[in-house]
């Protein structure tokens, strides 16, 4: 059995299991648990009624918060030649084609998010097995597949947050830190779950979302009422 830290337990007591609260009173109760040395990042879990085998009913995106996330984010671009200025003045680390999956392939990798124009991924392919299982590879389906490079570039500098649901119908999504004004990180959550909502597939029947918590890096859940 896990044995948890005596703050953990403290705050635990400060909320009533299985009792879900607004967004308001979640938010109000995680900023009165302990605070600890570092910043905690704050995160809403969502459990929806998909069926991940399905792949109609994945759910997977990126959005932009209204406050940010309180990080900002390490952005390459695959992009043609002329576009590379305008995304390094937009924020990218590093931009390029041909030099830059070559770079890559010699094993750099300091960067958080790459993002890439369409008439690249021919190049990109190539970088699969090295980007995919880090999460990285750049796809239509989160935005990071994109005409507008240098827009993407800096949304995701900013600190867009990219999600998909997990093998249990979860998805997770950072809406700030944990010092973070209240009012802050309640819109912060609402826009998250807002578009979680609005990106219900077609092919799911039944109540979509079936359950969200909020927490923090070392905090335990607090139900939210959906």
């Amino acid at each position: 059995m896990t044995r948890r830290a005596k703050r953990y337990r403290a705050d635990m007591a400060r909320i009533e299991r299985g009792k879900p609260v607004t967004l308001e009173e979640a938010v109000e109760k995680l900023k009165g648990f302990t605070p600890t040395k570092f910043d905690q990042t704050v995160e809403l879990c969502m459990h929806l009624g998909i069926d991940p085998r399905q792949a109609d009913q994945l759910v997977r995106g990126s959005v932009s918060l209204p406050h940010g996330i309180g990080k900002a984010k390490r952005v390459i671009a695959f992009c043609p030649d002329d576009m590379i200025e305008a995304a390094k003045a937009a924020g990218a680390v590093e931009a390029g084609g041909e030099d830059l999956v070559k770079k890559i392939e010699g094993g750099w990798m300091d960067f958080d998010v790459a993002v890439a124009s369409p008439d690249m991924m021919r190049v990109v392919s190539r970088l699969g097995r090295v980007l995919g299982p880090r999460g990285l590879m750049p796809s239509p389906k989160s935005g990071t597949v994109t005409r507008d490079v240098a827009q993407a570039v800096q949304e995701y500098a900013a600190g867009k947050v990219e999600f998909r649901n997990d093998d249990g119908g979860n998805v997770h999504g950072v809406v700030g830190k944990f010092s973070f004004e209240p009012q802050k990180l309640i819109e912060n959550a609402r826009a998250f779950y807002d578009h979680i909502v609005r990106m219900k597939p077609a092919a799911v029947k039944g109540q979509f979302v079936r359950k969200v918590s909020l927490s923090a890096t070392m905090t335990p859940g607090i139900t939210v009422e959906v």
